[in-house]
């Protein structure tokens, strides 16, 4: 159950730089705080700088902790400490219960940082399928998250961090790996090269208590190269640009990673994990429904939910649509059965009960 209007440690950060407030889950998150396109073009040319405090994160240890991730996961983690992991967590049936990023850590134990809405869900799931030696900790209460975003955001780190560290620790760090113990400021963090818009970027995790300073700095180091705060809004055009998927949208308990685009992150080979059987089944069958990028022919806006028709009988829907402010275009993704979800196919959309035009294209839409 969701917990009523929670407020992350930088909520009074938010509220004093303008930021228009809205119940996100139950977490009170500003949606915005110039305009979208404005942060959403800030981020794709300069850099932007978000709250994501209000995510989960879960701690699995001891002796059984790999075994038991396996088995959880489709994705395989076997990967030496310092890596940072996409996986989804799947139900027998195939349905996703979440897509998470998992953080392998060097004693041994793995953080998992899941969506907002799923936490208690997560936890309930991991915890009901616990066999061995394992211990499943909810330690989100313990870590605050804020994500630097876009081209510039190497250049604004590097201004937060000593000249040592960052030569260190920037220079090498590609994308999906994750240095712990480093200072910004006099603060700790675990920082992390991961974003969710499709421009380079850094997530930092940090104590609560130290989250304020660490904005403030980073606020203050990145005004010289154009850094602005940005909400709700913007991260869900960008990531939709960059053809992420939504959990809720994208990913469900009914949507697969498969019928998602997602199958290279489920992986057969390493053994048994939950849904295998029924994921490798869509995997080989040439039935069932894909998610597909498609752009509008006709002026219109494609929302979620919106029915899609082919010669006049009903596909699939839109998960996800609306305007695309880099690309100048109203576009989407929609679920629509296989024989549909190729590049090129002449669609229609129902908009305010009118069908029109659309064409399916290749995702993801944008590439930096």
């Amino acid at each position: 159950m969701e917990k009523a209007n929670r407020k992350t440690p930088l909520y009074d950060a938010h509220v004093k730089a303008g930021g228009k407030i809205i119940d996100f889950h139950g977490w009170l998150l500003p949606v915005q705080y110039s305009s979208i396109l404005k942060e959403h073009e800030n981020v794709r040319t300069k850099a932007g700088l978000f709250d994501v405090s209000h995510m989960g994160e879960i701690e699995v240890s001891g002796s059984d902790a790999f075994t038991f991730l396996q088995k959880m996961l489709t994705n395989d983690i076997t990967a030496k400490p310092g890596r940072a992991i996409y996986s989804p967590m799947c139900l027998p049936d195939g349905g996703t219960v979440d897509d998470l990023i998992v953080y392998k850590q060097i004693d041994g134990g793995y953080l998992l940082v899941v969506n907002a809405s799923n936490t208690d869900k997560d936890l309930q799931w991991l915890q009901e399928n616990r066999t061995g030696g394992v211990d499943i900790n909810d330690r989100s209460d313990e870590y605050a998250q804020i994500a630097l975003q876009g081209p510039l955001s190497e250049k604004i780190l590097r201004s937060a961090m000593t000249d040592e560290d960052a030569e260190k620790i920037l220079s090498g760090l590609r994308f999906f790996r994750y240095v712990d113990g480093i200072y910004i400021g006099n603060a700790k963090v675990m920082l992390s090269r991961t974003g969710y818009t499709g421009e380079d970027g850094f997530e930092l995790y940090c104590r609560p208590e130290d989250a304020q300073m660490i904005w403030d700095m980073l606020c203050d180091k990145g005004a010289a190269y154009g850094l602005e705060p940005a909400g709700l809004g913007a991260r869900d055009t960008l990531r939709l640009e960059a053809g992420l998927p939504l959990y809720g949208q994208e990913l469900s308990e009914t949507i697969s990673p498969v019928m998602a685009g997602l199958t290279r992150f489920v992986k057969p080979g390493k053994g048994s994990f939950i849904g295998r059987e029924a994921l490798v089944s869509q995997i080989d069958s040439e039935t069932g429904q894909r998610l597909v990028g498609f752009e509008m022919i006709d002026r219109a806006i494609p929302r979620t939910g919106y029915e899609v028709f082919y010669n006049g009988e009903k596909v699939g829907y839109v998960t996800s649509g609306g305007f695309f402010p880099t690309l100048k275009k109203n576009m989407g993704i929609a679920l629509v059965d296989m024989p549909y979800a190729v590049e090129g196919k002449e669609l229609e959309v129902m908009v305010r009960n009118k069908k029109c035009a659309a064409r399916t294209v290749k995702l993801p839409f944008y590439k930096r």
